[in-house]
């Protein structure tokens, strides 16, 4: 029985969010995790983009067998593809491949080939966040792994937050994190990773509008270059 299931039906997760984002500002990442699976139980979900599984090995401690949402948008990089797959191998997870409701040859036909070059917005959002949404709707609530030094627009985010957009809560465990917190636990604990990684990827996406980033430069830099965007949509 989770903590939900003990109080009034008419509780408003509007109100949970708002004491609990107060409460949890700062707390230590177990903590977070362990009051969202006492809170949510099996009603709540992680997303995962398979750049590493640094979240995944954090909260499958507290909750094995939670569900993985992974967005296989088509265009990802095979090495993406086989991180998913050695994640589902390793981790006592439940990984769920989310697909888009229309294939990239289909999309194609219909748009236009590379849609991602000439209108990266509605890409994204046929390809990402539309079918996350989909796949979102049978949970109350949804780990993410952001963190606030990742971009500009991310570091006002909360520990414990209203997704307003899709109406349930999202909780960021690993917000505070820095990039030396998460190469250190990574490497302390022998977590997966993209081998990307290794070929000066550090934020990674789909193949066609990835690229490879000098040293130097912003770690997101890699990411839509020259297109002026910085976020897929998912976490706006």
């Amino acid at each position: 029985m989770t903590l939900l299931e003990t109080d009034r039906p008419t509780l408003d997760l509007e109100d949970i969010v708002e004491s609990a984002a107060e409460a949890l500002e700062g707390a230590p990442t177990l903590e977070v995790i362990r009051w969202a699976v006492a809170t949510f139980g099996d009603r709540i979900c992680l997303t995962s983009s398979m750049s590493d599984a640094a979240l995944i090995h954090l909260v499958s401690k507290v909750k094995p067998g939670i569900d993985v949402l992974f967005v296989d948008t088509g265009y990802h990089f095979a090495e993406t593809i086989g991180t998913r797959d050695a994640v589902e191998a390793v981790y006592p997870v439940n990984v769920i491949n989310v697909t888009p409701s229309r294939t990239v040859e289909e999309q194609e036909a219909a748009l236009g080939p590379r849609l991602y070059g000439r209108n990266p917005d509605l890409c994204c959002h046929l390809r990402k966040v539309e079918p996350l949404g989909r796949a979102l709707e049978g949970y109350m609530a949804w780990f993410s792994g952001i963190r606030r030094d990742e971009t500009a627009s991310r570091r006002n985010r909360r520990v414990v937050e209203w997704d307003r957009k899709r109406g349930m809560v999202k909780v960021n465990p690993i917000l505070d994190w820095s990039q030396e917190e998460m190469d250190n636990y990574i490497e302390d604990n022998g977590v997966i990773i993209n081998p990307l990684h290794y070929d000066d990827y550090p934020s990674i996406g789909c193949e066609p509008c990835t690229r490879p980033v000098a040293p130097g430069e912003d770690p997101r830099s890699g990411r839509w270059a020259g297109m002026g965007k910085t976020e897929c949509g998912i976490h706006l």
